[in-house]
């Protein structure tokens, strides 16, 4: 019996692309020593679950978000609130499962979409369609071989996982599980996670990479190239475009770091360390974390500095000295 093979090609485009991200790994690991900074770890983790939860329609801020996970109260739509609890309890578990096992896809698809779901951590039973939006991109195929077609793609991976560059491998398993279409609901959600999945099994730093905050910046591109894949009957289209998009995040992140360059000190450092992005510190909140007593050395070595290389800012810039004055990073 034929092995099953997806349709793509090797273009010129990819392997560049593989080389320079490849080469900016090592760089990220050096200059930012994501594994060794829990703040911005989390802060990562909560992006990507913000924004792979946003592509599909969900409401929730990146605040509420950051809130839900951190167990406060938060007004929104249960269903809203429950699927961020499930996203990170999937994510939670990235470490700990094997991105060639079919098995670990389904349970972490019954975390994924838990009380959310009727037919949570199995096939489909009904026909569905890819949709961005009101617009149906293209028709999954048909109930009856979804079980077959995920055996198959889950045996082209076992056989290639070790052959085949991760970064090209895990575009081309997106694509094609966003093609089957497995579940009911869920499915982008589980493709992204996938891809981040395979990624950090490859380089543990993946897992900190927010791929899925870059498509959802990018998100009429990234249907755009599911689409023309479809109509071209090959997924080269789409691993392009998420090479691109993830050598872009490197050089995000790397060029955050060269910008930094020498002005950055130990006291910003550790400003940094204790700030989460995104989230309102008042000036007593910050220096209290910081284990600081003296407003004037709090200002003169970490607040003023990091404002002026514009890794924080205030919520009030107009009127510096108001009692409401909250501090945000960057």
């Amino acid at each position: 019996m034929e092995q099953y093979q997806p349709p793509y090609h090797i273009t010129n485009t990819m392997m560049m692309q593989v080389s320079s991200i490849s080469e900016k790994i090592g760089q990220v690991r050096a200059l930012h020593n994501l594994e060794a900074r829990p703040h911005l770890r989390r802060n990562n983790r909560i992006r990507s679950i913000h924004s792979s939860l946003k592509i599909e329609a969900n409401s929730l801020s990146l605040g509420q978000v950051r809130d839900v996970i951190a167990g406060h109260m938060v007004l929104g739509e249960q269903r809203e609130i429950q699927e961020v609890k499930n996203a990170y309890a999937a994510y939670e578990m990235l470490s700990d499962i094997d991105p060639c096992s079919l098995a670990d896809l389904k349970m972490l698809h019954g975390i994924m979409t838990k009380y959310t779901v009727e037919e949570s951590g199995v096939f489909r039973r009904g026909e569905e369609g890819v949709f961005h939006g009101d617009q149906c991109i293209f028709m999954a195929p048909p109930a009856r071989f979804v079980s077959g077609l995920m055996e198959d793609l889950f045996g082209w991976m076992r056989r290639e996982y070790y052959s085949l560059h991760p970064l090209i491998l895990s575009a081309v398993f997106h694509y094609e599980f966003v093609f089957i279409h497995p579940f009911s609901d869920g499915n982008g959600r589980m493709a992204r996670l996938w891809h981040t999945a395979i990624l950090s099994d490859w380089r543990p730093v993946f897992e900190y990479i927010p791929i899925e905050s870059q498509i959802e910046r990018f998100q009429d591109d990234y249907y755009e190239a599911i689409a023309g894949c479809h109509a071209a009957g090959a997924s080269d289209h789409f691993i392009e475009f998420m090479l691109i998009q993830i050598n872009m995040i490197f050089d995000e992140i790397i060029g955050q770091e060269a910008g930094y360059g020498e002005r950055m000190t130990e006291y910003m450092k550790k400003l940094l360390d204790v700030m989460e992005y995104q989230v309102p510190y008042t000036a007593a909140a910050i220096m209290e974390q910081l284990g600081l007593k003296s407003k004037e050395t709090f200002r003169k070595h970490y607040l003023n500095p990091a404002m002026e290389l514009g890794m924080v800012e205030m919520t009030i810039p107009e009127k510096p000295r108001s009692r409401n004055q909250r501090y945000i990073r960057r």
